[in-house]
């Protein structure tokens, strides 16, 4: 065997030596590159595959109306999770959980045996406080609270087209919930805890908590006092003629809040799944679009007066029942007309001939134009999801017959906001606002204000002067002529009724109406307008004075002392012909009992709700006016 020198020997340890050194040099430097460039990153790899979060729901912001009053909130609900590899028995714990929560224990036994890190319990999903506590003293093993909410609507179906509602995950999903649902909904939270691949909580390792971010509450420009009177002249109109539908909506004429508005049918927001899907997806008062009839007469009474194209007092029109245009003849709702009148009692009687003049005087370039600038055609755009935009003729196509008939509100299609925003630029001086239901955004836990909305004007429609005449005539309707039954006594009502015969397929609907009173108050300084819609009424003649004004005029007038407008120094006198009932003052029934009024008040028709032994509180109040024979409702405490 040849025999290795020394010298090779040395040099083969000296090149095991650096090959040694170069080696663990590598390592080393991967130790160190490891242990400090990725040692956070590893660190919370590692952390995140032993984490589990038990999430902490936030509380959804509260809406409110103008003055505070809460009316879409939260109840507490918590919910119950699992960590099925925590869980000792899972045939006990799932036969305990089943009688806790009133479910089948083979349902609970598939949940809590999945093969999964956390399981949120189908069965447990926002449960009461008492099952909470119930299954919180059972003190099983892998099974967790988190605290949760649903939402709450304490006035039930109150306004419940436009709050809309929430599903099981307290996500918006229709009406202002599903709108502002950004910042209703705030930040979710948890509590972060670790356990090992088997499940086994790592109690060296201390929990996190990351706290919730709770969503931001809404206040709105709704007016709960105006929005309960809406609900139950809805709810009494409701009973009385059976309607196929029903639209009510009050505006601040000077600013664009939405200051109550509803429809029906209605529903209860935290029960909608029992109620068909067009129920609670349709918010009528934006959505739904049909001939508005008379009241759109106001807008061509304003383009008229603006251009000057007539002078109400001093042009006269001679009415004979019908006018021929186009070869189509039109007739006025009254068969042998009104004859000789002036242009003012053409607005009062509501004649359809005189109309086709102010039409035919304005021609149908500035008339379609007047209709554009005070909205029609177009959104509002108002802060609610589903609005229509209406349908009007294509101005080139307009011929003598449409341009007629459009000017008495045939031919044209429109929705209820699109009236009661243009009818509010008519009166309040000539300025065509944005219509609005939000107004502030407010942090729950410092009360600072986040988003507050203010009046949008979008253009000068008319001028002051012109809208002060539009006022004046409108206010000679109500005292004197088609609207009388709106008449408020103790305030200045101004308005228009409709009576628009519906359209299906292309063809008009026998004694088929929507019946609708528009109208504003104080009338040379107004503060509420309303429109209000009665959709095919039953049992009662077709007519938009004597169903939907007599509506509309007490809930302007309930509106208004509910707001404390103080009543009218001046106001016109009611006309009244030999065959009208006359009026009376209502009398003081508050403090009296149920048997006195009825014994004593049998000129008045009573509407009695409540049982108590004597009458809290009545409408109309003491001392209004009203016709012999009007019901007053009378609340028993």
């Amino acid at each position: 065997m040849k025999r290795v020198s020394n010298v090779t020997v040395r040099k083969r340890l000296v090149a095991v030596l650096l090959f040694g050194i170069f080696v663990f040099s590598i390592i080393d430097v991967r130790l160190g590159y490891v242990q400090f460039a990725l040692g956070d990153m590893l660190t919370n790899k590692a952390k995140d595959s032993w984490s589990r979060d038990i999430p902490f729901e936030p509380e959804r912001g509260k809406i409110e109306d103008r003055n505070g009053v809460p009316i879409a909130s939260n109840q507490s609900a918590p919910t119950i999770f699992v960590i099925p590899r925590q869980v000792k028995d899972p045939g006990d714990t799932a036969e305990k959980l089943a009688n806790a929560l009133n479910a089948k224990p083979e349902d609970i036994y598939k949940e809590i045996t999945k093969m999964t890190s956390i399981v949120r319990i189908k069965e447990g999903r926002k449960v009461t406080n008492e099952k909470a506590n119930i299954v919180r003293n059972l003190k099983l093993k892998g099974v967790y609270i988190a605290e949760d909410s649903k939402r709450y609507y304490p006035f039930g179906s109150y306004l419940s087209h436009v709050l809309g509602f929430t599903g099981s995950d307290n996500q918006g999903l229709t009406g202002l919930e599903l709108y502002y649902d950004d910042v209703l909904s705030g930040k979710k939270g948890s509590v972060q805890f670790y356990a090992d691949a088997k499940g086994k909580r790592m109690t060296k390792m201390s929990d996190e908590y990351k706290a919730p971010k709770d969503g931001l509450d809404l206040k709105l420009t709704v007016d709960t006092r105006v929005q309960t009177i809406i609900e139950r002249e809805l709810d009494n109109a409701e009973k009385k003629y059976h309607p196929d539908g029903l639209i009510a909506i009050a505006m601040n004429p000077n600013t664009g809040e939405i200051l109550g508005m509803s429809s029906r049918p209605t529903y209860k927001p935290d029960n909608y799944k029992n109620v068909s899907q067009q129920v609670y997806n349709r918010n009528l008062p934006i959505w739904s679009t049909y001939e508005p009839g008379s009241t759109f007469k106001i807008i061509t009474l304003a383009a008229a007066l603006q251009e000057k194209k007539v002078n109400l007092t001093k042009d006269k029109f001679y009415d004979s029942g019908a006018v021929k245009v186009g070869g189509a003849t039109l007739h006025c709702w009254k068969r042998g007309g009104h004859g000789s009148e002036t242009f003012l009692q053409v607005v009062q009687n509501s004649c359809n001939p005189g109309f086709v003049e102010l039409g035919d005087r304005l021609g149908k370039n500035t008339l379609f134009k007047y209709i554009r600038d005070f909205g029609f055609g177009q959104k509002t755009g108002i802060d609610l999801s589903g609005e229509s935009s209406g349908i009007l003729f294509n101005t080139k196509k307009v011929g003598p017959v449409e341009l007629a008939t459009t000017a008495f509100g045939q031919g044209v299609s429109v929705t209820p906001i699109q009236q009661v925003t243009a009818v509010s630029a008519a009166v309040n001086g000539g300025i065509l606002y944005t219509p609005y239901i939000a107004k502030e955004l407010v942090d729950p836990a410092t009360g600072e204000v986040v988003m507050r909305k203010t009046p949008v004007a979008k253009r000068r429609v008319i001028s002051e002067q012109t809208s002060k005449q539009v006022r004046h005539a409108l206010e000679t309707v109500v005292a004197q002529g088609t609207g009388k039954n709106a008449y408020v006594d103790g305030y200045s009502v101004g308005g228009k009724t409709g009576t628009a015969q519906k359209a299906k397929n292309g063809h008009y609907l026998e004694n088929n109406y929507i019946l609708s009173f528009i109208g504003f108050a104080p009338a040379n300084d107004p503060k509420i307008v309303v429109y209000l819609a009665v959709d095919n009424p039953k049992n009662t003649v077709q007519f938009g004075g004597t169903v939907a004004a007599p509506i509309a005029g007490t809930i302007i007038g309930d509106s208004l002392r509910a707001m404390g407008v103080k009543p009218s120094k001046k106001q016109l006198e009611k006309t009244r012909t030999y065959f009208e009932t006359p009026s009376v003052k209502v009398p003081d029934l508050v403090g009296q009992t149920k048997k006195e009024i009825i014994n004593d008040y049998y000129d008045f028709k009573l509407d009695i709700s409540g049982s108590g032994s004597k009458v809290v509180k009545q409408s109309p109040e003491p001392g209004v006016k009203v016709d012999e024979g009007s019901t007053i409702r009378i609340y028993m405490k």
